[in-house]
């Protein structure tokens, strides 16, 4: 017998862990050739932290032979031990340590540090890895595989899709660079009428600020991980929701569906859902469109506005060349790539980064809020939008009490400085823009210093 039978028998004890809704880590304790002891994982099941399958296999080992000391046995283990596994592992003196997958997150036999070759530690146990390492990462993949839809499903239960959209695949979603937090759903807001809203919902509820962070066209939530860890490292909490269309919310499939009263009124209901206050409403793009008429509704959940690289929508100023040349591209090809599109200006991004911002459409029946938002930018007086842009306009010129900051980016050739300075005027003790000389239209593809700045600033 050799080291893949017994990594065989402790491969059947994570087949036992799995069936018991455990993780599926298994473990053998051998001695003269001979199984002395078995483990599986049991956290869950038995409410205890410390019930790894290394250590019930060590605890029945001990048992087994009368001795907490398990002199001349070899653990099997299917997985990288952990730090604590590793410790007992040492504190029994065993001879040797042969495990099957690496662990990069936890394991402490070589992928995050090597405790087994500490040369100050009074005992040295021998270490071998990846014995039937393809077998037990397959395992334990096909595991949380099945995990994943398991959850994906109860949300889906939660939130039936209507028949009349698209909701992307979670797998579009899975091992987003830089994008590790948790989604958050909603359905019940009376204009969604059954649509799934996607929302990020990270930080202290009773926070001093919430940062409110509204994306744009062809954007989503993605665009705001470089600036939430610097909101949240300060203490703050930070919402960042999708629009329908966008991100992991639903996608209507008809063009039809959207309109810039539509868009409004679901942010205003998610706010009032979430009873967001003390908010610092962030706005870039579509998001400053939008976003901008919201405060006028309730002043009183705002305490500032940082808004980079967008405009009003009035219908009674001219629409910037800049942006209608977008827009003639949009109608000229509106299933561009967006990936290529992002790539293009953000030279620093990595083919990964940009790719992310494609996931939320696998094809181009989930394009329609993409094709149509460009030609919904209130442009006439009478144009969706532009009443209340207009009514925005004067709440901002007048009676906003809040503080105001303005990043730009000065390389954004649809809304760019010249745009920018324009909207300055509109609000009231604005204070020096921060002029960002390397950024483009996604200013927030730069904004870790711009959030360090509004930290200090609000």
């Amino acid at each position: 017998m050799n080291d893949d039978f017994f990594m065989q028998r402790a491969l059947e004890q994570a087949h036992g862990a799995a069936s018991q809704g455990e993780i599926p880590v298994g473990a053998v304790v051998v001695k003269d050739g001979q199984i002395i002891a078995t483990g599986c994982n049991a956290p869950i099941g038995g409410n205890d932290p410390t019930a790894h399958a290394e250590m019930q296999a060590l605890r029945a080992a001990a048992r087994a032979l009368g001795n907490y000391r398990l002199d001349g046995c070899t653990l099997y283990v299917t997985l990288e031990p952990c730090a604590m596994c590793s410790g007992a592992i040492l504190h029994a003196r065993l001879d040797r340590v042969v495990f099957g997958a690496t662990d990069p997150k936890t394991g402490v036999a070589g992928s995050v540090i090597n405790l087994f070759a500490e040369p100050r530690l009074n005992h040295q146990t021998q270490v071998q890895g990846g014995v039937l390492a393809h077998e037990c990462a397959a395992l334990l993949q096909a595991f949380f595989q099945n995990r994943r839809l398991q959850q994906a499903q109860q949300k889906q239960a939660q939130h039936p899709l209507r028949d009349d959209a698209l909701r992307t695949p979670e797998s579009r979603f899975s091992d987003l660079p830089d994008y590790p937090w948790q989604p958050h759903y909603v359905s019940n807001l009376p204009t969604l009428a059954g649509l799934r809203m996607h929302y990020l919902d990270e930080g202290p509820q009773d926070a001093s600020h919430t940062y409110l962070c509204l994306h744009g066209n062809p954007a989503w939530s993605y665009l705001y991980r470089r600036m939430i860890p610097v909101f949240l490292q300060a203490g703050c909490r930070v919402v960042a929701p999708d629009l329908i269309g966008f991100g992991r919310s639903d996608k209507p499939k008809k063009d039809a569906a959207h309109s810039f009263s539509f868009h409004r009124q679901t942010l205003l209901e998610l706010i009032q859902a979430l009873d967001l206050r003390r908010m610092v409403l962030v706005v870039q793009d579509w998001g400053g469109l939008l976003g901008l008429t919201l405060p006028m509704a309730e002043p009183e959940r705002y305490t500032g506005l940082l808004v980079m690289n967008t405009t009003l929508g009035t219908g009674d100023v001219a629409l910037s060349p800049g942006f209608l040349a977008w827009r003639d591209m949009c109608t000229k090809s509106p299933n561009f790539d967006i990936a290529r599109l992002f790539a293009r200006g953000n030279p620093h991004l990595s083919a990964q980064q940009c790719a992310a911002y494609a996931a939320p459409f696998p094809d181009s029946g989930y394009r329609a809020a993409t094709r149509v938002f460009p030609a919904m930018v209130p442009e006439q007086i009478d144009s969706d939008g532009a009443a209340i842009s207009r009514q925005a306009r004067t709440f901002w010129q007048t009676q906003w009490q809040g503080k105001t900051l303005m990043a730009i980016g000065m390389q954004d050739p649809v809304l760019g400085s010249s745009v920018m300075e324009t909207l300055r005027h509109t609000f009231a003790g604005c204070s020096e823009p921060i002029y960002l000389q390397h950024a483009g239209h996604f200013v927030q593809e730069q904004g870790e210093s711009v959030a360090r700045a509004a930290i200090a600033y609000f």
